[in-house]
């Protein structure tokens, strides 16, 4: 009987937090589908070559509002590097990309009030631009500009098929509502069940050593989060547990920064990409940027400010829901359904057109196709990485048709082209590669 009277409290805790949270995600994932189909990538890797400040920072700010999980990031941050991005650029986009997003700011402003929307892009930016000057400045002598024949991206606008407005309005919703919920929604749904548990099972008494104690606080955080793996949308349901529990708005802050963009999964790849001594920089700019935005909120700000919003959030649990949240709710929990399912009843064709150097394949004038070669990559955990990988695929001289398929694991090719370019190619974006 306790258990499931305590199965019902973790419930309770979890449908108060998610109706408090998917009016401001349904907004967040929608103009997050805006963002991928009217923003084109080339702008993101036109200004970001130069070795120097300027370029540091137009990377952080072209990062902060990009909702990609720390998964989706490498693969895009090492597509930007292969583009000619510096390494003090791509360092800064690896810092300030899955800390924050517009979905995220959204959700930290429905959770956490406007003082922590506010921060948490803020300390991305400067964790961002220090973490990238300091490897411009240590790596920069080294960092020698990748000489690039053709710019993908570019060519796939070239290519591109026209696509009718309507067309490209859908593809905002199946973005925004499907790709982007099949990426973080598993994460989203664990972080706000860890959230309910800790609300609904974890005494108060356990953080009585925590409480009002920055340091320690912020230690703790640091301790569960550095290793684990965190989406920025998914930590906000924990921090306001913690926050609930007695822990400090600074801890809660470390927590909503250092965690999703310090993973194991994430370290590796930085480290055999772009070395250990760009790593080290990248976790000290992470860890340090974190922690000293953490004790100086905690010590140099009124923490009124940072309370006040959990304050009226627990005052209307206690009212009950409304109408708009409640349909918010059910709606988020289809899509949430729909991406979890192994039969998805939204999913579409997510790449679209294929378009290649030599042609369209969705013209009746394409040329006649071989029988695909099939790679097997090992890495892939969500839609931006599959993307990443099709486009690196598609540069390769002599390929016509791509097909990456995210849940298999595979690609497949079809063309006359070199398999070791393709390899290279895959490989350089931090993934495994081989051919089947």
């Amino acid at each position: 009987m306790d258990m499931m009277q305590n199965i019902i409290e973790v419930l309770e805790e979890t449908w108060h937090l998610t109706n408090e949270m998917s009016g401001y995600l349904l907004l967040g994932f929608l103009l997050a589908g805006v963002l991928h189909e009217f923003v084109p990538s080339t702008l993101y890797r036109r200004y970001l070559s130069g070795n120097n400040f300027r370029s540091v920072l137009l990377s952080a700010l072209f990062g902060i509002p990009l909702p990609l999980c720390s998964c989706g990031v490498i693969p895009t941050a090492m597509g930007l590097r292969r583009g000619g991005a510096s390494k003090g650029a791509t360092v800064s986009f690896l810092i300030s990309t899955p800390q924050t997003g517009v979905d995220s700011i959204i959700a930290t402003y429905s959770l956490m009030g406007l003082p922590f929307a506010i921060a948490r892009p803020l300390v991305a930016l400067v964790t961002a631009v220090f973490g990238g000057m300091m490897v411009a400045a240590v790596e920069g002598h080294e960092d020698e500009k990748a000489a690039v024949a053709e710019n993908v991206a570019e060519t796939f606008v070239a290519n591109k098929c026209k696509t009718p407005f309507w067309k490209r309005l859908l593809n905002v919703l199946r973005y925004g509502f499907v790709e982007m919920v099949e990426d973080i929604g598993k994460w989203l749904l664990v972080g706000l069940l860890i959230a309910g548990m800790i609300t609904a099972l974890v005494p108060d008494e356990w953080f009585a050593l925590f409480k009002d104690n920055s340091f320690l606080s912020i230690l703790l955080v640091l301790l569960i989060t550095i290793p684990m793996y965190l989406c920025a949308t998914g930590s906000i349901p924990i921090a306001v547990a913690l926050m609930m529990k007695g822990l400090s708005p600074g801890a809660a802050l470390v927590l909503l920064m250092a965690g999703p963009a310090s993973n194991a999964a994430s370290i590796l790849v930085v480290r055999k990409v772009m070395g250990s001594r760009t790593l080290l920089l990248y976790l000290l700019s992470i860890v340090g940027g974190a922690v000293g935005f953490g004790l100086a909120m905690d010590f140099l700000l009124p923490r009124e400010w940072f309370l006040s919003a959990l304050m009226q959030k627990a005052a209307c649990c206690e009212g009950g829901v409304d109408g708009f949240s409640l349909c918010c709710t059910v709606l988020m929990a289809l899509l949430l359904l729909n991406a979890l399912t192994p039969m998805k009843w939204l999913k579409g064709d997510h790449a679209g057109c294929t378009c290649h150097a030599t042609g369209c394949a969705c013209s009746s004038e394409a040329k006649p196709l071989s029988a695909p070669s099939v790679f097997r990559i090992k890495g892939m955990n969500c839609n931006h990485c599959a993307t990443n990988v099709k486009k690196a695929i598609a540069e390769v001289a002599g390929v016509q048709t791509v097909e990456v398929v995210l849940e298999k694991g595979m690609a497949y090719v079809q063309g006359e082209f070199n398999e070791a370019e393709i390899l290279n190619n895959v490989r350089a974006l931090g993934f495994e590669v081989d051919k089947m």
